[in-house]
């Protein structure tokens, strides 16, 4: 699946989606029985910011194609070119552990170890979403 490049509202500042799918249901729907949240927050060493968006870029893209990735969301805050967040959904925990036991996530690991000042992950439950 490709990324699809949202522009922000102030140059250099870019986030960046790749999604196959919201939840299944209604627009507005109750969690389904096995879906899982990855939550990531990301601070890069600010040498390193072009070298980690081209390696979460390759990321991302390669996770929007694996099966049981729901969405692979790159979010950059907007007051903090450094700061990333990572939103990821998965069909369940197998699909997840499945991301990080593929080769593009051990290159991704790998390249980006000593890019990354501080990393904070937490699964999370979808209550609700109203995506479209």
């Amino acid at each position: 699946m490709p990324l699809e490049i949202i522009p922000g509202q102030q140059s250099g500042r870019i986030s960046l989606c790749a999604s196959q799918s919201g939840f299944p249901g209604q627009h507005v729907a109750a969690q389904s029985g096995g879906v899982y949240v990855n939550a990531v927050d990301l601070d890069i060493v600010p040498a390193e910011r072009a070298n980690y968006l081209a390696a979460i870029l390759e990321n991302g893209a390669a996770a929007g194609k694996e099966p049981g990735c729901r969405r692979f969301d790159i979010l950059n805050l907007a007051s903090d070119p450094n700061h990333f967040f990572l939103y990821e959904v998965y069909d369940n925990e197998e699909a997840f552990k499945a991301h990080r036991a593929g080769e593009h996530f051990k290159k991704y690991a790998e390249v980006t170890a000593k890019m990354v000042a501080k990393r904070d992950a937490r699964p999370m439950s979808a209550i609700a979403s109203n995506a479209k």
